[in-house]
């Protein structure tokens, strides 16, 4: 009996360590005056890439596609992306296939070379971010999702952090890389942040460690995100649960596309980003 007892306190001290370990690697920032620091942000639904109709005339994206946001009064979602010669520009892919029919990479091309194409036919470009923050102004809060790999993640950090502090309106920042995250915990700090994630076991049959640990949210222990950004058909697993009913972090869902699931999520979410409608 003695040994028994010694064996099932034995089995319980690993237990506490192995949730205590897991605790410590999905847990978020725990922040003071957190009703205060998303107040500019939780009263708005964020349009994908701008209120944009690729179909009609108006690409992902563009400026017009912001512009339309703005005049219905939804935040913005956008993307951007570092060129090869240190510039931001606001695009998706990190190609211009889908969009320009041109298969080149955006970190390969300059501005300048960028500028040579238009956006599925349309006379819109690629706008730099700078264009981007002079058309919104502030009058819209913005989501900006960093794409950045490994290699230029620091330096793609440090001209955004750079490009934002002559802007005086609302924005917060999100990312599937925790390294960009990790910078800006470290030198921008005041600035929120979210860890951008899904299940990749769905996406990618192969899902590797790095993949794994992103799509559990064990990566948070590098960044210690203030929200989790995650795709709203994934979104009932337990990290993500543990995250926002144990520590409070804030939860973003991407991408809404029919009015069915906007209603059937908008009370589990704080931040909801939609696409295809009109909330």
């Amino acid at each position: 009996m003695k040994k028994l007892s010694k064996l099932i306190q034995s089995i319980r001290h690993l237990f506490t360590i192995l949730c205590g370990a897991i605790l410590f690697f999905i847990r978020p920032r725990l922040m003071l005056n957190h009703q205060k620091k998303w107040a500019p942000f939780v009263q708005w639904d964020y349009a994908h890439r701008g209120l944009h109709d690729n179909l009609w005339g108006v690409p992902e994206n563009s400026l017009p596609a912001f512009q339309a946001a703005v005049d219905k009064g939804y935040g913005i979602e956008l993307d951007v992306h570092l060129t090869a010669d240190n510039e931001l520009v606001v695009h998706h892919d990190d190609t211009l296939y889908r969009m320009c029919h041109v298969e080149r990479d955006i970190k390969d091309m300059t501005l300048k070379e960028i500028r040579q194409y238009t956006l599925l036919g349309t006379e819109e470009k690629i706008p730099t971010l700078q264009e981007v923050l002079e058309l919104v102004g502030g009058r819209v809060p913005l989501l900006i999702e960093l794409k950045t790999e490994s290699h230029t993640c620091d330096r793609l950090c440090r001209i955004l952090s750079k490009t934002m502090r002559s802007y005086s309106g609302n924005y917060i920042l999100e990312s599937f890389n925790p390294l960009a995250l990790r910078w800006f915990r470290k030198n921008e700090p005041q600035i929120l942040r979210g860890q951008l994630s899904c299940n990749f076991f769905k996406e990618k049959p192969h899902c590797d460690l790095v993949l794994f640990m992103i799509t559990v949210l064990g990566s948070n222990f590098l960044s210690r995100p203030d929200f989790i950004s995650y795709k709203y058909t994934d979104y009932k697993n337990p990290s993500v649960r543990i995250n926002c009913r144990l520590f409070q972090a804030r939860l973003a869902l991407w991408t809404i596309n029919t009015i069915d699931a906007y209603d059937a999520v908008r009370n589990s979410a704080d931040l909801i980003i939609f696409e295809g409608i009109e909330p």
